[in-house]
């Protein structure tokens, strides 16, 4: 199949970081124009721009500036999309800032997405995508992620973290009864499927990310290994129904683990591991003061840049 090189229509605009998600969200279920494709990048996001309140877990204000960006196969009408922005802009008290409109140049942009995913090592998992086959290292645990589904691809330093960690506590004692909540791509819980040949839990929030996670575990020959579920927390019966774990990973964003961190104690196994990232240098404290209230010690942090993987244990 070839590659479209179609020219590419861009609009995108700066607003704070805890508001991206809203205006995310509205382009993309906007009748029109009609993106086809909606996302969101780092513009001045790191620990010092971060404070937390320890008071009601979760209350978090962030300081730090993110680009939503949407795609456009036509050129868009700025002046509807701006109609479209204007009442959220009102009901938030903002003003969104540098808004653009460009076009962008032929280009193949899958090669382009390609050239741009390198190869991770991460203790003893190489994650690749399938043009780097030829890359594999001999003696290394392999997990192939296509470019295509780059957001939990294994580049991320909240995944290295993780992997890094699943590579240092199943050395001696491969985890029985595992679960990866908030699974993504399904890259960890691959990971642990083909590090112990053992059936692992793997859930998300979003039925697409269940499904691709599905369609990795199958390209990656663990797919009787895996079983899926599309749930909030620990909201699907089977995942009650299988608990306690004696291994939970949840890579996914500070506040849901604050909000977890009850249901973490209640699912996970006395003695059993937890591994949580997705939580920026700033954010730390404040997770691991919902888990220590609830029973769940820290035994050692992994920081890699401005984010941190944490290892707990009830």
């Amino acid at each position: 199949m070839s590659h479209m090189t179609d020219t590419l229509w861009k609009v995108s605009f700066i607003v704070p970081f805890k508001h991206a998600d809203t205006f995310t969200d509205l382009l993309d279920n906007a009748s029109g124009p009609v993106p086809s494709a909606v996302a969101m990048c780092e513009v001045n996001v790191s620990p010092a721009n971060v404070t937390g309140s320890i008071i009601a877990y979760g209350e978090l204000e962030l300081a730090g500036d993110w680009r939503v960006e949407a795609f456009y196969e036509t050129e868009p009408d700025t002046n509807i999309i701006r109609q479209l922005i204007k009442p959220m802009e009102e009901t938030l008290d903002l003003t969104v800032r540098d808004f653009i409109k460009e076009q962008l140049p032929e280009t193949d942009w899958v090669t382009r997405s390609l050239e741009g995913l390198a190869p991770v090592r991460a203790g003893r998992f190489f994650v690749y995508g399938g043009h780097d086959a030829d890359k594999i290292p001999a003696g290394s645990i392999s997990i192939r992620i296509d470019a295509a589904q780059a957001f939990g691809s294994g580049h991320h330093a909240t995944t290295q973290g993780c992997l890094e960690y699943l590579s240092e506590i199943t050395g001696n004692s491969p985890p029985h009864h595992a679960l990866d909540l908030g699974t993504g791509s399904g890259v960890l819980a691959i990971a642990l499927a083909r590090l112990t040949h053992r059936l692992v839990m793997a859930s998300d929030i979003d039925p697409l990310s269940t499904r691709i996670a599905r369609e990795n575990a199958r390209i990656n020959g663990v797919a009787p290994l895996v079983r899926t579920f599309t749930a909030k927390g620990f909201g699907h019966p089977d995942l009650a129904r299988q608990s306690p774990y004696d291994l939970i990973i949840a890579n996914i964003l500070a506040r849901p683990l604050v909000s977890l961190a009850p249901a973490f104690h209640r699912h996970l196994m006395p003695g059993g591991t937890l591994i949580l990232s997705g939580i920026l240098r700033g954010q730390e404290k404040m997770v691991t003061s919902a888990c220590r209230d609830q029973g769940l010690y820290l035994i050692s942090r992994k920081p890699i840049g401005d984010w941190v993987t944490l290892r707990l244990q009830r």
